[in-house]
């Protein structure tokens, strides 16, 4: 069974699972290879979130252009309205993550909060009780955050943490792509490639309990120190994982 913007739907996203690394991986990726512009892609990412992250029941792109805030993306109208307040505001984990480049989370926001004007105008006028925001970084500049809103108190932990890391570093693969103006068609052959190394650093997040920065550092460690092209590291680092399994 798929939504409308054919992600598979094995769960509802008011129930979903703490779903492992390989298994978000393996989501995101089918979402890759099923659309072809930025636009349906990242509109897609942000559907897959609230199925993938647990917790999730509502995600948005927001994007900083030229000292200017937008939405690129968002899993619905709930998620678009969020956005609308922190840009009208100026405040909210959304403008924070991308400011100070950190995690934002805030998991009841009727206590009192770092961003109160947000929260009383998210309070009286959407579900949303807890909101998480991760920054999306194109090589040094800040570009945007993937921002995730639930309707309970306290309905991320840390194994939501650990699903929208990998969910935030396929988020930035895509605006990277976009920022450095590939055109569609080329940008599928380049995600093939993105979506090897998304792979790779997410394994080697979850195995070594370091952060994107730190991963993306040691496979392209490894590519100077072999002469071997980052995405092929990458792809070497995936299949070592599951021979493991096997």
């Amino acid at each position: 069974m798929t939504d409308p913007s054919g992600i598979p739907l094995s769960v509802t996203s008011q129930d979903p699972p703490a779903a492992d690394p390989a298994t978000v991986l393996q989501n995101l990726a089918q979402v890759l290879y099923e659309h072809e512009s930025f636009d349906d892609i990242t509109s897609a990412l942000c559907v897959a979130a609230t199925m993938l992250i647990p917790g999730c029941d509502h995600a948005s792109l927001m994007m900083r252009e030229s000292g200017r805030y937008f939405t690129a993306a968002a899993s619905d109208d709930v998620a678009l309205t969020v956005d609308q307040f922190e840009r009208q505001l100026e405040q909210g984990p959304c403008v924070d993550a991308i400011e100070d480049e950190s995690v934002q989370l805030e998991n009841d926001l009727s206590a009192p909060s770092q961003w109160p004007e947000l929260s009383k105008a998210v309070l009286a006028s959407t579900p949303v009780r807890s909101a998480m925001a991760f920054r999306i970084r194109t090589d040094s500049a800040k570009t945007g955050a993937l921002n995730l809103f639930a309707d309970r108190v306290n309905a991320f932990d840390s194994a939501a943490m650990d699903q929208a890391v990998i969910v935030a570093a396929f988020a930035s693969i895509l605006v990277s792509a976009r920022t450095h103006k590939e055109k569609s068609d080329s940008l599928l052959g380049g995600l093939t490639h993105s979506r090897e190394i998304g792979k790779a650093i997410g394994l080697l997040m979850s195995i070594h309990g370091i952060d994107d920065e730190q991963a993306f550092e040691l496979l392209k460690s490894a590519s100077q120190r072999t002469n071997i092209k980052l995405a092929e590291v990458a792809r070497r680092v995936v299949d070592q994982h599951r021979k493991t399994l096997r």
